[in-house]
């Protein structure tokens, strides 16, 4: 289930990366041409957003986003399975916070409409904090359950 929501979100990733490489060739172009088009710097901004916070969430399923290399590169056994709980506890409670947090912004902002684009609302682009949350809870979940394993002796090392 983590590798296809990997998966998932990767893709969600990189379709707003290309959203927001094709904002910005729309932008680049028009000016050259002299023609106006305001909505490109919003659809920029926010896809960007999108894809950095999704790719925020993976980093840590794969362990590259939040880490002490340095420690865990020099302790083995218990020592080292235990620094991973206490990483994995820190990166769950601040997605807990995330996700919570996020919500209550979605909820506080979800009205606000975009400069540019009035039809849209604000509620699309601050949903990706709570989605970034709750992903991140699951991957790091998953990590600190397999670290308890492997701490009990049960399981393999992550």
């Amino acid at each position: 289930m983590i590798k296809a929501l990997e998966k998932i979100q990767m893709t969600i990733g990189a379709i707003f990366l290309l959203i927001f490489f094709a904002a910005i060739m729309v932008q680049i172009v028009t000016r050259h041409l002299g023609i106006s088009v305001i909505w490109t710097e919003e659809v920029a901004n926010y896809s960007f957003i999108w894809s950095v916070f999704m790719g925020a969430s993976v980093m840590v399923s794969k362990r590259e986003h939040f880490s002490f290399d340095f420690l865990i590169g020099k302790l083995q056994g218990k020592s080292k399975v235990s620094l991973l709980i206490v990483i994995d506890a820190v990166i769950l409670l601040f997605s807990f916070a995330l996700f919570y947090y996020g919500i209550e912004t979605v909820q506080n902002f979800w009205n606000y409409n975009w400069t540019s684009i009035p039809e849209l609302k604000m509620g699309y682009v601050w949903i990706s904090i709570p989605v970034m949350g709750a992903t991140m809870m699951i991957y790091s979940g998953s990590q600190l359950i397999t670290n308890i394993k492997a701490f009990k002796g049960r399981g393999a090392q992550a």
